[in-house]
């Protein structure tokens, strides 16, 4: 199925003071960006079509692939001069490259992008700066089943604040910590249908409008997933994520733990597609 990758939001929590316009997706989690570890992880698993909603910085994104250097993450052989790959990240991937404006919100970007999916019935959406373990066959395999329009991803509350139960009169009756409660977030990685596009507006939301709308419907279902997910919103937590990749604890890296489908391809199968609409 093909992926459309929203990376076109400015990204101000992660400006640092600066006055940098690198977007977002394109900030460093060991020796690649952001979003080459989404794309990975859905090549992993056989999605290698990929449709990037650009806007903000959409040149730092487009020079990352048509310089791409496979060398950074692969193994080579450097004989008289020239090198040889032993294999490749991205040989078999095929990329479009959409501008999407620069202020649209997603739900805009996904319908100015909806051309480039071909009528497809079903395909994957998601953001460009969030990791994950979650199976994604399972959640393919789950909404294909089911009759709806949609299907979102949803993970615990990831704040560490505290809620407290109080009576009018002032008198603390409990408090419970945020991840205790019977309370999910939208943690992206959705499976959507050409009917999400019904309940898009002109200028509007993937999630306030297209999901909520199918909500209304009965035709919205969700993925619990306990397991890994990190967003990556603030400097802080893209630290923390780079952190744990140079400590070798990456468990968003399903592709370094299986050799099935999505491993590297050897260097011989060729190069990967780019297509700038």
């Amino acid at each position: 199925m093909k992926v459309v990758l929203f990376c076109g939001g400015y990204g101000m929590r992660m400006r640092n003071g600066t006055a940098d316009d690198v977007p977002k997706p394109m900030a460093m989690v060991g020796p690649r960006p952001l979003i080459w570890h989404v794309m990975r992880y859905y090549a992993h698993f056989g999605h290698r079509e990929f449709i990037l909603c650009l806007g903000y910085g959409a040149h730092h994104i487009k020079d990352f692939f048509l310089n791409y250097e496979e060398t950074t993450s692969n193994d080579f052989v450097l004989r008289g001069g020239r090198t040889e790959l032993l294999s490749t990240d991205i040989a078999d991937w095929t990329i479009t490259f959409a501008q999407t404006g620069i202020e649209s919100p997603i739900g805009e970007r996904l319908r100015r992008v909806r051309h480039h999916l071909d009528g497809d019935e079903m395909f994957l959406a998601n953001y460009a700066d969030v990791l994950t373990d979650a199976p994604l066959p399972e959640m393919i395999d789950r909404f294909s089943r089911r009759d709806a329009g949609a299907s979102m991803m949803v993970v615990p509350p990831q704040q560490s604040f505290h809620c407290v139960d109080l009576a009018e009169d002032g008198l603390v009756g409990g408090i419970t910590a945020v991840s205790d409660m019977p309370l999910w977030e939208n943690g992206g990685y959705f499976v959507l249908r050409q009917e999400v596009f019904d309940h898009i507006p002109e200028g509007g939301d993937l999630v306030a409008d297209g999901c909520a709308g199918l909500a209304k419907q009965g035709r919205l279902v969700a993925h619990r997933h306990r397991g890994f997910w990190k967003p990556t919103d603030t400097v802080k937590e893209r630290a923390a994520l780079d952190a744990s990749y140079a400590q070798g604890d990456r468990p968003w890296a399903v592709w370094e733990r299986d050799g099935g489908a999505g491993a590297r391809v050897p260097a011989s199968r060729g190069g990967s597609a780019v297509r700038t609409a």
